[in-house]
């Protein structure tokens, strides 16, 4: 018989195929702690904000710091290009859907400008919002130190796929270690997707890693590029990297989860599989206080020759403090996350999100399906 190489492949998980395993003791919600640590500072909640210009601006900022999250903002958003980022805003949210792309690489191809920069810094920190602020690695070099400089309280350094390592035509890239020295404020890294990488950008000394490539609502990474790993799975992996590093260094790094998270009970799965917080774009762009107007689109939009998303419609469907806190009455887990959280960790019998990393956690692509025939008959 002829021998021939194949490549091997292994099964990925993402969240409709998962399910979690109740605990064998149970707690009451209300006794358990969802806090989050990053760098110096505790959060009273595990939910960052997408740096998205439909979903932060520093009005949603300081309404997210006081809920207890932390939104990022775009540094090669409308904030930072145009003087008049409100009225560049509509501009988007009002174009026909047909000629919304065109519109989105017009906006995004003006030039960054540096005086920007430190205004809309400073206008969060007179509003009262914890700044974290945003940029790709191409342009940290040069966005970084002025983020700092302006008061900056987070750095994130954010793009589709980030690594360790980055050939490119300049003489000396982008180093992590470098920066994080440089700063002298946390910084965040992302994204990724696998255990290698996780555990050497970790290596560098970040304080944070952002888990995912492609699964925002607004991407169409995954349609263009073909590229990306399924989000349970892929926080499961840099979860295993987390504990490694851990292990060798005493140093615990989080990681969080980012994109993908339709309700509640995704944001759940995403701690069980290891994750310390999560970040939200489409679920928050829905939000009153979100800038997008009912409309939610991605930093990839924008690319001159090879966008890499869509503008969708998300409405806007309930105040902020609903999305995060309820109360609410309806039932398909989009309000109240946090209620979500806090019962199934109750029902998990974990008092932290650390405990929570630990409950059982089952393949089960059936878990939405069985047993929901009239659901789905009444178009429930």
């Amino acid at each position: 018989m002829e021998s021939f190489f194949t490549k091997a492949m292994r099964q990925a998980y993402g969240f409709e195929e998962v399910a979690i395993v109740p605990g064998d003791t149970t707690i009451n919600p209300d006794q358990t702690d969802v806090t989050f640590h990053l760098g110096e500072r505790t959060l009273s909640i595990p939910i960052m904000a997408s740096a998205m210009d439909a979903v932060v601006d520093p009005t949603f900022a300081t309404a997210f710091t006081r809920h207890g999250g932390l939104a990022v903002l775009n540094l090669e958003g409308v904030h930072t290009r145009h003087g008049d980022p409100a009225g560049v805003l509509q501009e988007i949210i009002q174009a026909p859907k047909d000629k919304v792309t065109p519109i989105l690489q017009r906006v995004y191809s003006a030039s960054i400008r540096e005086e920007l920069v430190g205004r809309v810094i400073g206008k969060m920190k007179e509003l009262g919002a914890i700044v974290a602020v945003s940029a790709t690695p191409a342009n940290t070099k040069r966005l970084a130190p002025l983020a700092a400089e302006a008061g900056a309280d987070f750095y994130v350094c954010q793009s589709t796929v980030t690594t360790a390592h980055h050939e490119s035509k300049s003489a000396r890239g982008l180093r992590f270690n470098e920066l994080v020295q440089q700063l002298h404020i946390p910084v965040v890294v992302g994204n990724t997707v696998t255990y290698s990488t996780t555990l050497e950008l970790m290596e560098t000394g970040v304080q944070g890693i952002l888990v995912g490539v492609g699964p925002g609502s607004a991407c169409t990474s995954r349609e263009v590029l073909g590229i990306g790993v399924p989000q349970v799975t892929a926080t499961m992996d840099c979860a295993a990297a987390r504990e490694e590093y851990l292990r060798r260094s005493g140093r615990y790094v989080p990681i969080i989860t980012d994109g993908g998270i339709r309700s509640g009970g995704d944001l759940c799965k995403a701690i069980v599989a290891g994750a310390d917080a999560v970040m939200l774009g489409s679920m928050l762009a829905s939000a009153e206080e979100a800038p997008g107007g009912g409309y939610h689109w991605g930093m990839a939009n924008p690319h001159p020759a090879l966008p890499r998303g869509t503008r969708v419609k998300v409405g806007r469907q309930a105040p902020l403090e609903r999305i995060l806190f309820g109360p609410t009455s309806v039932t398909d887990g989009t309000e109240n996350l946090i209620g979500a959280l806090r019962t199934a960790m109750g029902m998990c019998g974990a008092y932290t999100i650390r405990e929570m990393q630990q409950a059982t956690m089952i393949v089960a692509p059936s878990i939405k399906t069985e047993g929901k025939q009239l659901q789905f008959a009444q178009g429930l």
